[in-house]
């Protein structure tokens, strides 16, 4: 297969929040996910929102007003060691765990965010996942 010279990696994904809402974002992604606050680039900081990053990812959490993010399916997945034990955890933070479609070869929920946006939990299990992951 050619590898396209357009897209080489995932640099960062970006969702939103309603403006003025960045503590609350604060307090669920860097205190209950546990992500790391990064700084933004001094050009953006004064458009809101903030920056996080797990792994080599960073998430960006934007601003945005007048969007329901409950209706859309759109979302992070977040790569877990032991998917019980993240459920658990988030379980007893009060984030409530829903359903999702089994993908073999993992253990996977979904749950919102405060804000509403939509993010998957998922571990592989013993190599077993999609041929064309890893």
């Amino acid at each position: 297969m050619t590898r396209s010279p357009l897209a080489m990696a995932i640099h960062h994904v970006q969702i939103t929040i309603p403006t003025g809402a960045e503590e609350d974002a604060r307090a669920f992604y860097c205190g209950v996910l546990g992500l790391e606050e990064v700084p933004k680039p001094e050009s953006l900081a004064g458009r809101g929102g903030l920056w996080v990053r797990t792994g080599n990812l960073t998430l960006h959490i934007g601003t945005e007003d007048g969007v329901d993010r409950a209706a859309s399916k759109a979302h992070v997945a977040y790569e877990v060691g032991d998917a019980k034990e993240a459920s658990r955890y988030l379980q007893s933070h009060g984030v409530r765990i829903l359903d999702s479609v089994p993908i073999p070869g993992y253990d996977r929920f979904e749950f919102r965010d405060p804000f509403g946006n939509r993010a998957e939990c998922i571990q592989l299990l013993s190599g077993e996942g999609l041929a064309n992951e890893r």
